[in-house]
């Protein structure tokens, strides 16, 4: 049992420390730009062998590409390796702040409504690809919600969908825009009137990463609990269903039913019915 648990810290601490070189190669190419196996051996005090075996794990990950470069000599050209454009998006950036000093003068010009008009043209275009993506999946909110989160993990939003007894969750474990998010939560009303639309249900935000929840939560009712609350809304708001609640079928009573609706009890006059 030591032995495997030995040798299991020993893998640890190897992977660590590839990492750490790995990390020191990243750096050393956005400091200096493309450079040779042996230039960046030379530069880290490591062997060439060595550094070709890191270069090459980077280059399968998509961090960094070989690139062709004339020596001026005769023979091959020299191979040089540099940043691909998913290599550099391991260094900070502050694409945030620019985002939200622009949204601060949107407001400040426009006030908090143009700010929700910009936040529902940004998702205007995810709508639509997930729309397509989503084609096929049915009518059942629950469904169009596992659909969803295919479409939405495309897009890079690592969502899954969960079935519960009362429906179920889309959980999103990313938000290219939380940090936007936490000052501008129009960013987030904006996606939840989408998830409702594309799921064809009312869906309810429950946490969101803006917030400093660990996962952004969205609840989506099933069929039934969807149908049934269409149902009760539309008959506490139809004139038939205030009509036909009176427990009296008088013509007289009818009618002041029918007209409670439009005026005050202490105004209406009794209605004497037709002899």
């Amino acid at each position: 049992m030591k032995r495997t648990d030995t040798c299991a810290q020993s893998t640890a601490t190897e992977e660590a420390v590839d990492g750490r070189t790995r990390d020191r190669i990243i750096e050393l190419l956005l400091q200096r730009g493309a450079l040779t196996a042996s230039e960046v051996a030379g530069e880290l005090g490591l062997t060439t062998t060595g550094i070709r075996r890191h270069l090459d794990v980077l280059e399968s990950e998509g961090l960094v590409a070989e690139q062709s470069v004339e020596s001026g000599r005769r023979g091959r050209p020299a191979r040089r390796y540099g940043l691909t454009d998913t290599g550099r998006e391991h260094f900070p950036h502050t694409y945030d702040d620019l985002a939200l000093s622009a949204l601060r003068q949107l407001a400040a010009i426009g006030g908090r409504e143009s700010v929700r008009v910009f936040a529902d043209s940004q998702v205007a275009g995810l709508e639509s690809r997930c729309r397509t993506a989503m084609d096929g999946a049915g009518t059942d909110p629950m469904a169009r919600a596992e659909a969803l989160a295919r479409a939405l993990s495309s897009e890079g939003y690592a969502a899954s969908a969960e079935t519960l007894a009362s429906g179920g969750q889309l959980c999103q474990r990313h938000c290219p825009v939380a940090h936007v998010a936490a000052e501008f939560p129009e960013l987030c009303a904006a996606e939840t009137e989408v998830i409702g639309r594309l799921v064809g249900s009312h869906v309810q935000r429950l946490a969101t990463i803006a917030r400093g929840d660990g996962v952004c939560t969205t609840h989506v009712p099933n069929a039934m609990t969807s149908s049934t609350s269409l149902a009760n809304t539309s008959k506490r708001h139809s004139p038939i269903a205030l009509s036909t609640s009176s427990r009296s079928s008088s013509p007289s009573h009818t009618t002041i039913t029918a007209r409670t609706k439009i005026t005050h009890p202490d105004r209406m006059r009794r209605i004497e019915p037709k002899k």
